[in-house]
């Protein structure tokens, strides 16, 4: 058996999210019939990181075996596997790893970042691709809300209630929130999240921004782990995976810097 790894972009707009259902309408369901159509054999996809419906990624890390007969090329994981895909979906990179490799279980930390468009009018060109909040919202005011949320911590106050996760202490290692123009960018890195905690986190940092909160409730709801004081579950649609840490004798590629690239951020 040969283990592959590959870098999945997609569109989470048109999926049911990322686990496998019985409509076959999420992005792990398309990815394994295309790799499958190449492999000429049935797949079975590993994640680094789950992601809800309507949620985005530009580098969501996943790993398959294929059997010796299987053994395509590089590029044929690429080119090939692109082919049978719909277009909201793509193969970044591909690369041969060793089979003890495991998308979800070596990474390190899981970056994730939230474009929020800050304006009366709600967006038509990027509909489904950035939130959208029509008071003003103050970024440096959420800014120093987001810091107490920096370390290990029980984020039981930002875990969706279907949370299946076993425990709720994680360890958030970046929480940055910042304005540019009418874009406010949240982004997070953390050793692992919990279902729905980005856009639990970033409802109650916008509570803050609008004035509605104070500075310090994001570290009073931490210390209480009690969801049912927070701010409702933010939207999906600005929500992006953009990429996964590993050790470096992995050699799998760093998280691009992609997002400055798509929105000159």
């Amino acid at each position: 058996m040969q283990r592959i790894a590959l870098g999945i972009e997609y569109d989470g707009a048109a999926f049911h999210g990322w686990q496998s259902q019985p409509h076959g309408q999420t992005v792990q369901d398309v990815l394994e019939q295309a790799i499958g159509q190449v492999a000429a054999q049935p797949i079975r996809v590993h994640c680094a990181g789950r992601t809800d419906a309507g949620v985005h990624a530009l580098n969501q890390v996943v790993h398959f075996d294929c059997a010796p007969a299987s053994v395509r090329p590089q590029q044929a994981w690429i080119r090939g596997v692109n082919a049978h895909l719909p277009s909201s979906v793509c193969v970044r990179w591909a690369q041969p790893v060793a089979a003890d490799f495991h998308a979800r279980f070596d990474a390190r930390a899981r970056h994730y970042c939230y474009l929020l468009h800050n304006h009366p009018v709600r967006p038509a060109l990027m509909h489904g691709r950035l939130g959208w909040h029509h008071h003003p919202l103050d970024a440096a005011r959420m800014q120093a809300a987001a810091q107490a949320l920096l370390g290990e911590h029980d984020f039981s106050a930002f875990r969706a209630a279907e949370c299946q996760a076993k425990s709720a202490v994680k360890i958030m290692q970046q929480a940055t929130v910042r304005r540019h123009g009418e874009l406010i960018i949240f982004e997070f890195r953390a050793d692992a999240f919990l279902q729905h905690m980005v856009r639990n986190m970033v409802g109650a940092l916008v509570a803050v921004g609008n004035g509605r909160e104070a500075v310090d409730s994001i570290a009073r709801l931490l210390a209480s782990g009690d969801r049912r004081r927070a701010a409702p579950t933010f939207s999906a649609a600005g929500l992006y995976l953009v990429g996964v840490d590993y050790a470096p004798h992995w050699n799998i590629p760093l998280p691009a810097r992609i997002m400055p690239a798509l929105f000159e951020i």
